[in-house]
């Protein structure tokens, strides 16, 4: 194979490509739909190139890191046993179970909302709503949130700056709050609660029980997910209601129309901006030659405007977007926790409506978006009045 021209298309780090992430992502999937970037290596930006991404797990492999990531970071035949192990936990049955404990978390956190006074959303109601709604499923005590809210931070600083040193500091860190929480079940024995976190060291694959190792790279991967983009989605969620005041007054009248429209509200605007994988052979992808061994990133904030597929992917059409909406994946490694996450912004969207009339921008201060790698904001200051 002839040698890659390493030559940047994009400067996906630059001031500009930050500060407008979605107008930058818009035209480079018209511009140069496959490329490459010292930051993120070969970036693909149209939906058609990503679903050839997904749908070919075995040239385009989810082993892209040389530490144990379960099961984001396996492919067939190791992925399915820890898969399987995982789904039940997202279940119907187990849905209906956490529902109440969802919805009492999200009616409370609303309620403390306070009226006509300018407060930050994400400071508010989307940080605090992911933090307990993951400490809650997993059966974490309270005392957990505050180091886990640091935690989260701390990671996003050391992954922003790329500081890989920093990076490894911070997963020990958490895989030590995940190591208490697993002893202090087993110092408990038969008394231990019966929480997701218990049934989880129960669980065996390929007829043993997962490692430590294992529980804690599988905890470590649903609590980053959930944490962030969580927050990510209920901040991006509000930002658009409060543009969008006849959307908030038709959900409102129409509660049966979340669904969808929490989707495509997310398909328009990423709560997660992307993923990696890693090529085992040399393939042909958006007319660029690509090696074998090259790291390729999954850009969702750009496949899901595509044009090609949504038309004017700033258009809210949820009926006719659904379909070919990636807000959770495709494929093998479809998000395995999308009924969870639906699940808990339905509920906060329906608390949220039943008692705010009106939300809209606070005058004394902007937004300010999250960066790449994160989606959705950093600051998000709103007003809002209740029934």
């Amino acid at each position: 194979m002839p040698e890659v021209d390493r030559t940047p298309d994009w400067q996906p780090r630059s001031e500009e490509a930050l500060n407008n992430q979605l107008a930058t992502y818009d035209q480079m999937r018209e511009s140069c739909p496959v490329a490459w970037s010292e930051y993120q290596h070969w970036t693909v930006f149209r939906h058609a190139d990503v679903m050839t991404v997904l749908n070919d797990h075995d040239t385009f492999s989810n082993v892209v890191s040389s530490h144990l990531s379960v099961p984001n970071g396996m492919d067939p035949p190791i992925h399915t046993p820890y898969r399987k192990v995982i789904e039940p936990y997202f279940s119907d049955q187990a849905m209906a179970r956490f529902e109440p404990t969802c919805r009492s978390i999200a009616r409370k956190l609303v309620k403390k909302l306070q009226t006509n006074e300018p407060f930050d959303a994400v400071d508010a109601l989307s940080q605090p709503f992911a933090l307990q709604i993951q400490c809650a499923f997993m059966g974490w005590p309270e005392s957990l949130q505050a180091p886990l809210n640091q935690w989260v931070k701390a990671n996003h600083r050391a992954t922003l700056s790329g500081d890989r040193e920093a990076m490894a500091f911070i997963a020990e860190q958490f895989d030590g709050y995940i190591r208490q929480l697993l002893e202090v079940r087993r110092n408990a024995g038969a008394e231990a609660a019966k929480d997701n976190t218990s049934l989880l060291m129960e669980e065996t694959v390929n007829g043993r029980r997962m490692t430590d190792e294992e529980l804690i790279s599988l905890l470590r991967n649903w609590t980053v997910g959930e944490l962030g983009t969580i927050s990510a989605c209920v901040s991006i969620l509000l930002n658009y209601l409060a543009s969008h005041p006849e959307l908030h007054r038709q959900l409102a009248r129409n509660p049966l129309e979340l669904p969808e429209a929490i989707d495509e509200i997310l398909r328009m605007d990423a709560p997660l901006m992307s993923n990696r994988r890693v090529t085992t052979r040399p393939v042909e992808l958006g007319g660029r030659t690509i090696p074998a061994g090259e790291k390729i990133t999954i850009l969702w904030a750009s496949a899901n405007r595509d044009e090609r597929v949504f038309g004017d992917p700033d258009a809210f059409c949820p009926a006719r977007n659904h379909q070919n909406n990636l807000l959770y994946g495709a494929g093998i490694h479809v998000c395995p926790g999308a009924p969870l996450a639906r699940m808990e912004l339905r509920i906060l969207m329906e608390e949220w409506l039943a008692a705010v009339t009106r939300v809209t921008a606070a005058d004394h201060s902007k937004p300010e978006r999250a960066l790449f790698p994160a989606g959705g904001f950093h600051h998000l200051p709103l007003v809002v009045e209740k029934r």
